[in-house]
């Protein structure tokens, strides 16, 4: 996770769900995410209720005040769903009440209503697999993989990415040292030392998917600070008392 989202919690937020690409299971933790970012003021998820595969939805509406949507499936082999809720999501954004949204699907026709929302002003995350889209995850401001989601003893236990590999395989997490690189050399200041918070903002800025989690770590900072012989972080007591991380490369 990166540790910056508190710039960004009094937006008000519309949750949009795709229930044909979305896990009910992680109901919980997609709200949990979305709220880091604003208030939830609408809750909405599209489908088609007659079918099969929405019955695991049915139980989480009521408990966490989510509104369906129901669409009907006109033509078979027709997703009827992504339809229904990039009108709504238009609507929304047009009609006002919401300053962000979040999209929750894999599904890459989602992309442009992404895009139209960023050219908005509006501020815009996805949540979605691994395998969405590279161009839906970078039409949003902020990507959070499911696989991300759940326990948080689940994440500690993630493979660590290789220090040496550049493989971008499914099977071994990339190197993430460029990336961190890029977004240091972005946020370093005259001093050599760049803010922990702006540093997070450019890497999102680079790679809206970035996650510290993807690594087996919590927080931005528990990852940079896996890197002692690249990295060098100090802890600064700012004049309200807050603790302020500074990063800088070691030479």
């Amino acid at each position: 996770m990166i540790e910056d989202s508190k710039n960004f919690g009094s937006k008000r937020m519309a949750l949009m769900i795709d229930g044909d690409n979305a896990q009910p299971s992680l109901i919980e933790d997609m709200i949990v995410e979305t709220s880091k970012y604003g208030m939830i003021t609408i809750r909405r998820i599209y489908g088609d209720w007659t079918e099969v595969n929405m019955s695991g939805w049915k139980d989480k509406l009521q408990t966490y005040a989510i509104q369906p949507i129901q669409q009907f499936r006109y033509t078979t082999g027709k997703n009827a769903t992504d339809s229904a809720m990039i009108i709504d999501a238009m609507d929304t954004l047009y009609t006002g009440g919401v300053d962000g949204f979040c999209l929750v699907s894999s599904d890459s026709d989602y992309t442009r209503l992404a895009t139209r929302i960023r050219e908005k002003g509006f501020f815009v995350m996805g949540i979605g697999k691994k395998n969405t889209p590279r161009a839906f995850v970078n039409a949003c401001d902020v990507f959070v993989y499911t696989e991300n989601l759940g326990p948080a003893e689940n994440i500690s236990k993630r493979k660590k990415p290789s220090k040496t590999t550049s493989d971008n395989s499914d099977h071994v997490t990339p190197d993430p040292i460029p990336l961190l690189k890029n977004a240091f050399d972005i946020a370093v200041q005259d001093d050599g030392w760049a803010f922990l918070g702006t540093m997070g903002h450019h890497l999102r800025q680079i790679d809206p998917g970035f996650d510290s989690r993807t690594y087996g770590y919590r927080q931005l900072s528990q990852l940079i600070r896996a890197y002692p012989k690249i990295f060098k972080t100090k802890d600064v007591k700012s004049q309200d008392g807050t603790l302020v991380i500074y990063i800088t490369v070691v030479e």
